[in-house]
């Protein structure tokens, strides 16, 4: 078995952990830890690992993105 574990610091990692948890396999497990965000990814073969991590970076990218636009305040001109 091969295993990564991945560690990021968010202002909200709660919400880009909940962001993250559709995409995750049975093999990945995701936790927080006050502004961290630690997954942990086991898969039985290297490649198939370096292919979840691969995923697994851009979906924290996108979460991380989508956190910060959910979080930025608008100006609504009413």
């Amino acid at each position: 078995m091969r295993t990564a574990t991945i560690e990021t610091t968010h202002d909200d990692a709660a919400l880009v952990a909940a962001a993250l948890a559709p995409d995750n396999t049975s093999e990945m497990t995701t936790t927080t830890d006050g502004d961290r965000v630690v997954t942990r990814i086991e898969r039985e073969t290297t490649s198939g690992l370096q292919s979840t991590v691969d995923d697994y970076v851009v979906n924290v990218d996108v979460a991380e993105r989508v956190v910060q636009t959910a979080n930025r305040p608008t100006n609504h001109n009413t």
